[in-house]
């Protein structure tokens, strides 16, 4: 099934436009949202989880009116916000139940077999009697996961998951994400490019609540193919160098120099060699353009 968003727009009571008159197509498998903080990224989310209410356009998933039929989207939707909370002293298994009851799974039977399938793809089975208050944070995550997966749903949106995670917990986090991502259209919200790069076969770039760049991420890498180039230049220069190059990043190396990536057509003057290009290039590359573009 089919998300199709046309012509939305939202500004909040403040003055503050978080979406503006963005459109996007989104299909079945894993979708990359990538943007800063303040982007519009959850905001977008949001709106279409039925949180909120946009001031104009549309939303549509398959032959659901997201707008005027909020009940039949809600029946098929997951949902993982950016943070939430859990009720204290309430084991992983006993909750997943009272919430598969209140999706209406009333069958004891078929709760049990619902909640034992969640947890062994979330990997929580063996911590299943423990309260999920006392997790950590990858934990809480993956048991965000299991909630979600209650109702079978078609469209599931996470809003920044692995954001302050450790490597080992966002890995298995991610292999969970990934093992879901196939059968269901999945909105992966996110800053973190890695997350993007490792999952994820449709991104989209957003910004001041606009879509910057919409493209496959190995179309991406191909367009960017001997445009980017890598040098090591000292700390003090990086001003100078900004000024006369197109530098995409930079980072301290062992020896307190500084490696830069330069995005340029040709060979850029200096000392330069060409580089493999990865998807962090394309999202500093259309950041920088348009912050261009506005000033």
């Amino acid at each position: 099934m089919k998300l199709s968003i046309q012509n939305l727009t939202k500004t909040y009571a403040n003055g503050v436009k978080a979406i503006d008159n963005l459109s996007l197509e989104i299909g079945t498998g894993m979708f990359g949202l990538l943007g800063p903080n303040g982007a519009g990224k959850s905001s977008l989310m949001r709106t279409i989880a039925t949180l909120q209410r946009p001031d104009t356009g549309s939303l549509t998933f398959g032959d659901i009116d997201i707008l005027n039929d909020q009940t039949e989207l809600r029946k098929c939707l997951g949902y993982l916000p950016q943070s939430f909370g859990v009720y204290p002293k309430m084991s992983a298994e006993y909750l997943l139940h009272y919430l598969a009851t209140l999706k209406g799974v009333k069958s004891k039977t078929d709760r049990k077999k619902l909640v034992d399938e969640t947890l062994n793809i979330t990997n929580l089975f063996d911590v299943r009697k423990k309260d999920v208050s006392g997790y950590s944070g990858g934990m809480k995550q993956r048991f965000g996961i299991a909630q979600l997966l209650l109702n079978n749903p078609k469209l599931i949106i996470v809003d920044e998951p692995t954001a302050g995670l450790d490597p080992a917990e966002r890995s298995r986090f991610l292999n969970v994400i990934r093992e879901i991502g196939t059968k269901s259209t999945v909105i992966f919200s996110t800053h973190i490019v890695d997350d993007v790069k490792e999952l994820c076969t449709d991104m989209a770039i957003l910004n001041g609540g606009q879509i910057l760049k919409h493209a496959i991420p190995q179309d991406c890498l191909k367009e960017f193919d001997g445009k980017v180039w890598s040098g090591t230049i000292d700390p003090e220069k990086l001003e100078a160098t900004e000024s006369t190059h197109n530098v995409l990043s930079s980072h301290y190396n062992q020896d307190n120099q500084l490696n830069i990536r330069v995005y340029s057509q040709t060979e850029p003057v200096g000392n330069f060699n060409r580089a493999v290009p990865d998807l962090e290039d394309v999202y500093f590359y259309t950041l920088k353009e348009d912050e261009a573009v506005l000033a």
